[in-house]
């Protein structure tokens, strides 16, 4: 006769994860699929203002077979197969690592995850967002180096139009945009504070050789701080109008911020000494 089927483990030791099930799948191939230790799909997660080494740091936990070493090449050096027809010329794909959650294949290359985050990042900025940019007078790269400035300097998402506001009055103006955001990407990696991001800066720090460090060098830096998301890109295309040159964080920890117009509203918008 027909050999016994099999009976079905307990379904104890469920694995989180995305599952291939067939409704002709038995009882016991459902419970085997579902036991699986590895799921087939990874989620794969990029957070909003995350320079590339950040998103790096993130591959050794995240399931998938791909180093940072791997990683961090195709990026700084990136091969045609990665870039969507059509894109602008990068010498790098910092800025372009779309922020958000990925559902990927655990098998997938390091070719095809770079590619399919600069695919998102160029399916999610629209021809009218585009049109924004140019505007404002800004090709891609500078829209994306300002929304990734923007992204580190903003706390609280609302703010980041007013932010914008500040830095094309700046550079309207010719003043540097002194952007300790950009500092902080000059500097890297902070071994003990074990941060990308350094915070407080010194008097020092401002001063570091770089072309990134906005408060000695005009204009734009040479390329994008971090991956910003929509909402900064956004904010680049439709800044707020205002005659604001100054911002600085508020006192209360809200991580909202006073704006100014002149260096002395300025000046009085700081916290007092402890």
């Amino acid at each position: 006769g027909e050999p016994a089927e099999e009976e079905p483990r307990a379904l104890t030791g469920v694995q989180a994860g995305e599952y291939q099930l067939s409704p002709a799948m038995t009882m016991v191939e459902v419970a085997r699929e579902l036991q699986d230790s590895v799921p087939e799909d990874v989620e794969f997660i990029i957070l909003a203002g995350w320079r590339v080494e950040e998103i790096a740091d993130a591959l050794p936990t995240s399931g998938l077979a791909i180093s940072k070493e791997q990683f961090l090449r195709l990026v700084d050096n990136p091969p045609a197969e990665a870039i969507p027809a059509g894109f602008p010329p990068v010498e790098s794909l910092e800025g372009y690592l779309f922020p958000g959650i990925y559902q990927v294949d655990r098998g997938i290359s390091a070719v095809d995850l770079v590619a399919l985050f600069v695919s998102r990042f160029n399916d999610s900025v629209s021809q009218e967002l585009r049109d924004g940019f140019a505007g404002q007078g800004l090709d891609l790269q500078d829209a994306v180096i300002l929304a990734s400035i923007i992204k580190r300097e903003a706390v609280v998402a609302d703010e980041q139009p007013m932010i914008a506001s500040v830095f094309y009055n700046r550079l309207a103006a010719g003043m540097r945009l002194e952007s300790d955001p950009t500092v902080q990407y000059a500097l890297g990696y902070q071994l003990l504070r074990k941060t990308w991001w350094k915070n407080p800066l010194s008097l020092n720090d401002l001063r570091v050789d770089s072309r990134y460090n906005t408060y000695m060098v005009s204009g734009l830096p040479p390329g994008p701080i971090s991956n910003p998301d929509l909402d900064a890109l956004q904010a680049v295309a439709y800044p707020a109008q205002t005659e604001y040159y100054y911002f600085r964080a508020q006192c209360d920890g809200s991580g909202r911020h006073f704006f100014a117009v002149t260096y002395e509203e300025h000046l009085n918008n700081a916290c007092p000494s402890p």
